[in-house]
């Protein structure tokens, strides 16, 4: 299984996904990347914006991604 393939089947399970989710579920470092090559395939993936807290407590933005079904 190749990183697209866990990333859609990850999509599918769940409401969405963030890059440090990414990295420490699928093994997924660049997940942006990979949302790329899925999006020139056809797939409709959406970033939405999520607020973290970083190691130091600070406030962080980051990508969450979903995978929207267009029928």
């Amino acid at each position: 299984m190749n990183q697209e393939q866990r990333l859609m089947e990850y999509l599918t399970d769940n409401m969405g996904i963030d890059p440090l989710t990414a990295w420490k579920e699928l093994g997924i470092y660049r997940l942006s990347a990979v949302v790329h090559r899925l999006r020139m395939e056809g797939f409709n993936i959406i970033t939405e914006r999520k607020d973290v807290k970083n190691r130091f407590g600070e406030n962080s933005n980051v990508a969450f991604y979903k995978w929207r079904i267009v029928c």
